[in-house]
């Protein structure tokens, strides 16, 4: 392979020699990987889950599933409204019908349901990162007041994806948790990657993606897991220093999980305040985030897919190519 042509500031050199310079089949130790997985696991989450992109989530009603419970969502007068989507009357689906001064209206029988309770009936808490969207879901786990999420850069630019897989949230954990499959699983995107130190809390690393062709950037990032619902990319050194990606994985029932990506990019050029101030610039880039983070996703929900079929007894080999599994990025 030719040699990379590295554009942007990149990390300088660091005495540490690296974990291995070992192939990575053999680097991406299973027992390791799944220490690093439990001890993820361990970790509390408050019983909140992301929903989607903040912005995605309107005036018009959405349906979610959340940990096998039917959820509503929508907006009302002081904000995001998420409640069982059962109507207490006679249970019809609420997602179905509309909205009128702010509260969701029946379908079957035009009851009006907002901010107030209605006998069992009751919105649940909700929390705005100014990205992502939140609900609380009681009775699964102890709860927190709010849901932990990483510090975030204040001049950034930002994408979100949300796609939906056939596993369960540790496999989402776990693909992530083994940064060795990047440059054999995704040689469009990565061409070079190194791991410079492992710990059970946290994983460093020196990567080169692709721009385009042979340009790359190489920056050294971190992975690390504040809950045990997502992951955390964080660049530390090199271009775009305090730029993140924020893996969270939303469980739908026992056998899907949503996948959502927020991708939050940062930089300490000073052209770089223009793009943040202007929306138009801001749509276009959100737009070549979010391709870039479904390319990848498309293809690690079929890593995630197979190791929970393996983990299943699901011997039959999941087949599917990147191009069948497109439909499902946005």
């Amino acid at each position: 392979m030719r040699d990379l042509i590295h554009i942007g500031r990149r990390p300088q050199p660091q005495a540490v020699a690296g974990l291995s310079h070992e192939e990575d089949w053999k680097q991406a130790s299973p027992a390791r990987i799944q220490e690093a997985l439990r001890h993820a696991m361990a970790k509390g989450a408050g019983g909140w889950f992301v929903l989607d992109a903040s912005s995605r989530v309107g005036h018009t009603l959405q349906r979610f599933e959340v940990s096998g419970r039917e959820l509503v969502a929508w907006r009302g007068p002081s904000g995001l409204l998420v409640a069982p989507a059962a109507c207490p009357h006679m249970g019809a689906d609420l997602s179905c019908g509309s909205t009128r001064d702010g509260k969701v209206v029946c379908p079957w029988h035009g009851l009006a349901l907002g901010e107030a309770r209605h006998g069992a009936w009751a919105p649940l808490r909700t929390y705005e990162d100014g990205i992502l969207s939140w609900v609380q879901i009681p009775g699964i786990e102890p709860l927190t007041d709010a849901p932990v999420h990483p510090i975030r850069p204040e001049k950034s630019l930002a994408g979100v994806i949300r796609m939906e897989v056939r596993c369960e949230p540790q496999d989402v954990i776990a693909n992530r948790l083994d940064p060795w499959h990047g440059v054999h699983f995704h040689p469009h995107s990565f061409a070079k990657l190194r791991v410079l130190e492992e710990s059970p809390d946290s994983i460093l690393l020196r990567v080169s993606y692709r721009i385009a062709g042979r340009i790359a950037m190489e920056v050294d990032a971190t992975f690390d897991c504040p809950s045990s619902r997502v992951i955390v990319m964080t660049i530390v050194r090199g271009e775009g220093e305090g730029s993140l990606v924020e893996t969270h994985a939303t469980p739908i029932d026992t056998a899907r999980c949503a996948v959502i990506e927020a991708t939050v990019a940062t930089s300490e050029r000073s052209g770089f305040l223009a793009f943040a101030r202007s929306s138009l610039i801001k749509r276009i880039m959100a737009y070549f985030i979010e391709r870039r983070a479904a390319r990848l996703w498309v293809e690690d929900a079929m890593y995630a897919e197979r190791t929970f079929a393996l983990r299943q007894g699901e011997f039959t080999e999941i087949r599917q190519r990147p191009e069948a599994l497109r439909s499902r990025a946005p």
